[in-house]
């Protein structure tokens, strides 16, 4: 086949397929955002990163397992850190057993702010996907979901999280790729 050939044309049910998908891609997070941010002050990815905290053993996590939890850059994951820092939600300090590292530890005040959001955003997941769907439904979402994942895992030269997969565990080893932001002030 000619590398300069024109890509096959999908055809009307894939299009169709495509589109509809393409555009939950595009709503969902959208409205997930604007329901977080009008109801709790939060962005999904900033409600999430507290969730992920408030689930973790004593509320704490290396930010490089909490980026890898938020399929996030660490880049991103400390911007986002230093904002909830200054609403008091999260603190970060250096891990004590390693001081390469920075843990980030929810706050009481962090604890708060994820309970009061948790309701808001669980109704919204709900209305827009869980209550439209069978239970046979969710079962097929979540394989669909989880075969596309696999699929975008093998693409080469890209991975969701910039190398480092929630759905993985790290290469082992101390490897640029399993270190963390340098612990000490976190003003930006």
């Amino acid at each position: 086949m000619d590398e300069h050939a024109t890509p096959k044309s999908l055809s009307a049910e894939a299009l169709e397929t495509w589109s509809a998908f393409a555009t939950v891609l595009e709503w969902l997070p959208a409205a997930l955002d604007a329901q977080l941010t009008r109801d709790a002050g939060l962005t999904h990815f900033e409600y999430g990163v507290l969730f992920a905290l408030s689930t973790a053993p004593e509320r704490t996590l290396r930010m490089s397992v909490l980026a890898s939890y938020s399929n996030s850059t660490l880049s991103r994951l400390s911007r986002a850190a230093t904002r909830l820092e200054a609403k008091g939600w999260v603190r970060r300090w250096p891990d004590p057993a390693d001081g390469r590292f920075t843990l980030a530890t929810l706050t009481d005040a962090g604890v708060a702010k994820v309970d009061g959001a948790a309701p808001g955003h669980v109704a919204l997941v709900n209305d827009l996907v869980m209550d439209r769907l069978t239970a046979a439904q969710r079962r097929q979402l979540l394989a669909i979901s989880r075969r596309i994942m696999a699929a975008i895992r093998e693409e080469p030269g890209w991975e969701p999280d910039g190398g480092r997969s929630a759905l993985r565990p790290p290469a082992a080893g101390r490897g640029p790729r399993d270190r963390d932001e340098p612990s000490g002030p976190t003003s930006g």
